[in-house]
């Protein structure tokens, strides 16, 4: 573990560092190529500088900007400028760094990185800003013209354009111990294509018999591709140094144009300029696309590990080429192996024909009406099995409002499907128990008093006939008392059979409670009603079957109303319970309807 720098020496070593670095390549950028006024073609320093500050500490700024100015002044004298001429332009340098730098921290105030299109636009704008300050500086302090303005102001624009982001990506992967992930090979790669990059570049600027200026761009392109941005950082950097160098010593196409020097110069910045402004942006461009086609295979990996999971496959229809494609969990739904070539046609034909029909014509409906759509049918796998799947889509509109696909989803539902069969078949056993008597098999009180209130109702809106029978087993105490409970069950067993049989199916007999049953009888009037119970009645005293199997003989007593406007069922049941006593109190064995 490193110990942290104190700020004394922390601001000793940035001082040393800017100041040996700025010197240098001020004193190498003065002595190479030359264009008018004796400013550089390419200006590194001031490239150098706004790296220094991008990577160091704002508390060591004062001193780096210390080691700048002396750098620059000693650099500029030496080579013959004036002293108020250095001092002027040393005064335009530090002022293009401090508004680079608060034009970068303004819109990044982390880390600047060159990874992302938008940070490097925002660079490239921030060092064209400060590039054009500077030139107006210099041009009011030493009183030169136009011309002194664009040179500068392309020089030094240049200077940082192509210097810095090189410098700051390697200081940075250093830094952060980046470079010992990269395996050998990548290292090695890299070498490789910036020699080349060097080596085209020399070849090209070496010679002007053949015109191939565009062989280093080809090269950068190659690095920038390969490498990303740091490739095309580092390989313009090494186009920029090797081209400016050849070129300043009079070689190369360039040098060989029949122009004045200043008109060669601004060439070669031009030249510079669109290679630099093509290998940045599609650097930063291959990075994003590289980062999106990772991030879309990585959800592209959960979307199929999701769909297993949930079993859920997902389809999509082209209503154009009339294709459709299935996820790999579509194709186990429908059991085959991923990838086997379908069509729509095999796809709707797997539906069972009564579900095949509605399957049409809901897509063909979604279809034209652009709406979401949801249906469930059952197919036939090819294993034979059949399974019920349900899907849910939505249509794709292309340009007019035209449906152009149709995008859905394949859920396997068989299970859903038969556990709620299985439910609704518990809901019913549970819902005929809870609503049948036990010792008949009857409809029960409460059952019995449901259909009789629903019929009431019905009379009520549609004027249908409607009547009401109550009886029951006379004497069936004294059948308790001399042959038992077991028997007496099996008489009101019976008289309930009986009772039943001699009804239509739109009639209803249920056990009241006891031994009193309650005939429902629907439709009938008044004589037909009084018919059909004294039916029940002769049913129950003929029944030979009972007395076959030992049952004594039994009869019933009936007491029949009529609808006739009741309110509610209990008035109806009333006056059917009134009957009946009247049939008791006569002599039992006998029907009487009610007033």
């Amino acid at each position: 573990m490193t110990r942290p720098l104190s700020p004394r020496v922390e601001a000793v070593f940035w001082f040393l560092l800017t100041a040996t670095g700025y010197y240098l390549l001020a004193s190498l950028s003065l002595y190479a190529t030359k264009g008018a006024d004796n400013i550089a073609a390419v200006w590194p320093p001031s490239g150098y500088f706004l790296a220094v500050l991008l990577l160091s500490p704002p508390r060591v700024h004062i001193a780096a900007f210390l080691a700048m100015t002396g750098a620059s002044v000693g650099a500029n004298m030496i080579e013959g400028v004036p002293a108020t001429a250095a001092a002027a332009y040393t005064v335009a340098n530090a002022a293009e760094a401090t508004l680079a730098l608060w034009l970068i921290r303004r819109r990044e105030p982390g880390e600047m990185s060159f990874m992302v299109p938008q940070a490097v636009g925002r660079f490239c704008v921030a060092a064209l800003a400060a590039s054009a300050a500077s030139a107006v500086i210099a041009a009011l302090l030493t009183g030169n013209g136009v011309d002194f303005f664009l040179s500068w102001m392309t020089t030094v624009a240049l200077g940082m354009l192509i210097v810095t982001p090189p410098i700051v990506m390697l200081a940075r992967m250093v830094g952060s111990n980046a470079l010992n992930n990269v395996s050998a090979a990548m290292k090695a790669e890299a070498i490789a294509l910036l020699t080349i990059a060097a080596f085209v570049t020399g070849a090209s600027f070496s010679q002007s018999d053949f015109p191939v200026t565009f062989l280093p761009c080809v090269a950068l392109i190659v690095a920038a591709y390969r490498l990303g941005p740091f490739g095309a950082a580092a390989g313009m950097l090494v186009v920029a140094i090797i081209a400016s160098l050849l070129t300043g010593q009079g070689y190369g196409p360039i040098a060989a144009m029949d122009e004045s020097q200043k008109v060669e110069v601004l060439f070669l910045q031009f030249y510079l300029v669109t290679m630099l402004f093509i290998a940045l942006p599609l650097a930063a461009l291959l990075v994003v696309q590289r980062r999106l086609a990772k991030r879309l295979e990585q959800s592209n990996r959960w979307l199929l590990q999701a769909e297993a999971a949930a079993l859920v496959g997902h389809w999509r229809v082209d209503l154009k080429a009339w294709t459709i494609q299935w996820s790999d969990q579509t194709y186990r739904v429908h059991g085959l192996e991923p990838g086997k070539p379908v069509d729509v046609d095999y796809s709707v034909e797997q539906y069972l024909p009564d579900d095949r029909v509605a399957v049409r014509k809901t897509l063909e409906e979604a279809v034209r009406s652009g709406q979401p759509f949801v249906f469930q049918g059952r197919i036939t796998r090819t294993d034979g099995e059949i399974r019920h799947v349900k899907s849910h889509g939505s249509i794709e509109m292309g340009r007019g409002g035209k449906a152009v696909g149709i995008f859905g989803t394949v859920q396997d539902v068989t299970d859903t499907v038969e556990n709620a069969r299985i439910l609704e078949s518990a809901r019913s056993a549970a819902e005929r128990v809870a609503n049948t008597d036990m010792l008949t098999g009857l409809p029960n009180r409460r059952h019995t008093l449901a259909f009789l209130d629903q019929a009431l109702r019905r009379a009520e809106q549609e004027g249908a006939p409607l009547a009401v029978a109550i009886f029951d087993i006379d004497h069936f105490k004294a059948i308790n008392d001399q042959h038992g409970h077991a028997a007496g069950d099996d008489v009101i067993r019976r008289v309930g059979q009986r009772a039943k049989a001699s009804l239509r199916d739109d009639d209803m007999v249920g056990r009241y409670g006891g031994e009193e049953f309650v005939c429902v009888l629907q439709g009938r009037s008044a004589l037909s009603a009084e018919l059909v119970a004294e039916r029940v009645r002769k049913a129950v005293q003929g029944d030979a079957d009972g007395a076959a199997t030992g049952l004594p003989g039994v009869t019933v007593s009936i007491g029949l109303a009529v609808y006739s406007g009741e309110a509610n069922i209990e008035d109806l049941l009333q006056r059917a319970d009134k009957a009946l006593y009247a049939a008791k109190r006569e002599g039992r064995n006998r029907l009487r309807m009610a007033a």
